[in-house]
């Protein structure tokens, strides 16, 4: 359920990217520190967490399974 939330956030902040096998978001420019922002924004809001500014970092967010990784981090811890 996590990662079909996060690929819908995903999808609104960047339509018509392939976003579900990409495994460099970041890298490629796909999500730059905007959209980042705005994704961080959705996905505290959503999962009801505070993503730390030590966790925004590329390795975090350069696919769908490192995103869904830390928001479960989060919500579990």
């Amino acid at each position: 359920m996590v990662d079909e939330k996060i690929l819908e956030i995903l999808s609104d902040l960047c339509p018509g990217e392939d976003l579900s096998t990409s495994e460099s978001l970041v890298d490629n420019r796909v999500l730059d520190s905007l959209t980042i922002v705005a994704l961080v924004a959705e996905l505290e809001e959503e999962f009801d967490i505070t993503i730390p500014a030590v966790d925004i970092v590329a390795e975090n967010f350069n696919s769908v399974r490192a995103i869904s990784s830390l928001v479960s981090d989060l919500v579990e811890g």
